[in-house]
């Protein structure tokens, strides 16, 4: 297809339901013979193929990934998003208040947030349930938290063969914000403050729970870890 020159154009006003519209007029393309047309096919093969032979006889140059051989070095753009994380403070504590903002955010309800009381405040974080099945990683919940307790990073690697497996509890424990942590001196307390979560426990459908759509897995539903005494590792993610 020829390219259109702005010089070769018109500006002309048309009747359009009544009303005149102002438009932009191209001519009309002369109808090519066979031969032009099959010329421009063969230059364009040409010009392929001699990048595809550049390629062979300098293979340095070559810009394709080869993955998953080069998983070691793989660099993904800043601005990827492949998984939505909880982030952590320099001490390992979850900065998520529960304040349900990101839920409101969600444009299709792929958030939702559990609360219960807690002993250092009012209420708290329980569970934070993600379905990364109807996510479409539109970052509206990262940029609607006012406490930056949210990120999408760059972890692609979800293939699953139950899409039950990309619905999932991503607080590592249930308990107050490090904002509220921090105003306790006292680390027995702390601890005592913070209960572990599991990924797949709670209300999910590998824990027994249907959800729109979707059934629940046929087991028996696996009981919330018990409260304990020592806090979770800080670092670790769900």
């Amino acid at each position: 297809m020829a390219r259109v020159k702005l010089t070769d154009t018109r500006k002309e006003t048309r009747t359009l339901a009544g009303r005149p519209v102002p438009v932009v007029v191209t001519p009309r393309f002369a109808r090519r013979g066979r031969l032009a047309v099959f010329a421009d096919a063969l230059a364009s093969l040409l010009a392929g193929m001699r990048l595809t032979f550049g390629y062979l006889v300098r293979p340095s140059t070559v810009v394709t990934r080869q993955y998953p051989e080069n998983r070691a070095t793989l660099k993904l753009p800043a601005r990827f998003r492949a998984r939505l994380r909880l982030t952590l403070d320099e001490h390992g504590y979850q900065r998520c208040t529960a304040c349900r903002l990101c839920e409101r955010a969600c444009p299709n309800a792929s958030i939702r947030i559990l609360t219960r009381p807690g002993a250092l405040s009012k209420h708290e974080l329980d569970r934070y349930i993600w379905r990364m099945d109807s996510c479409v990683f539109c970052n509206a919940c990262v940029q609607s938290c006012p406490f930056g307790a949210l990120e999408m990073t760059a972890e692609f690697e979800h293939a699953v063969f139950d899409r039950r497996l990309l619905i999932f509890t991503l607080n590592r424990y249930a308990g107050p914000p490090a904002s509220v942590l921090l105003k306790e001196p006292d680390e027995a307390k702390r601890a005592a403050a913070m209960e572990p979560r599991d990924p797949y426990g709670g209300p999910v459908p590998l824990n027994g729970t249907d959800l729109p759509y979707l059934k629940a897995l046929a087991v028996a539903p696996r009981p919330d870890p018990v409260r304990h005494a020592a806090a979770p590792a800080p670092g670790g993610q769900a």
